[in-house]
């Protein structure tokens, strides 16, 4: 009869005593945790591509929840994007808004479809970085009736800097005499359909 055999045939309490029994688990769980220990940093190696994807790849964003007046933040090549949806109201300012440095949007940085009032494709929309053209701050919006010093009384609503004082319109136009030298910036994007927004690249072929 083989050792295999032999082995079988044995009552289970003489085939492996109660220190060999406990060496193997031991040895058995060592070996998975050493499995797991290599399968992480492989499982780890697919990473770049979502990292890729953040300092890259266009990014796809559903509009269609946005209501008026609302706003709402994507990230873009590690910044953030804002999607603000104006109001009849905010759009109107647009249109009486005086003392701005670059009304047109004449600056290199501006893609030919933010050369309008509304720096924007569909007025309704504007799509810019918030991030400070100054030295790279974060700026928070300031509905007109502020009571908050640091603008003029007369403030029509927009974007302001808290760092250095920088103050936007609702189409992102910076005011004159301020540190910011170039109104906040407006990345490339295009319309896939009335809700739905690709940003990362337009009909231009700009990326």
């Amino acid at each position: 009869m083989s050792a295999n055999t032999t082995l079988q045939g044995q009552p289970a309490s003489s085939g492996m005593d109660t220190d060999r029994r406990t060496w193997l688990l031991a040895t058995t769980a060592m070996g998975a945790a050493a499995a797991g220990a290599v399968a992480v940093p492989f499982v780890n190696s697919f990473a770049p591509s979502e990292r890729a994807k953040a300092q890259g790849a266009s990014v796809e964003v559903d509009i269609s929840g946005l209501e008026p007046g609302g706003m709402m933040t994507v990230e873009w090549r590690g910044k953030p994007v804002w999607i603000l949806r104006r109001t009849p109201e905010m759009l109107e300012s647009l249109k009486e808004m005086s003392g701005l440095a670059d009304p047109d949007s004449r600056k290199n940085q501006q893609p030919e479809y933010a050369r309008n009032t509304e720096r924007a494709i569909h007025p309704e929309y504007l799509v810019t970085i918030g991030i400070c053209t100054h030295l790279g701050c974060a700026p928070v919006t300031l509905p007109e009736g502020t009571s908050n010093p640091s603008v003029p009384a007369d403030w029509n609503g927009g974007f302001f800097c808290p760092c250095h004082g920088s103050t936007f319109d609702y189409a992102g136009r910076v005011f004159k005499n301020k540190p910011a030298p170039t109104n906040l910036e407006v990345p490339p994007h295009k319309y896939l359909t009335d809700t739905r927004l690709l940003i990362g690249e337009d009909d231009s072929g700009t990326a």
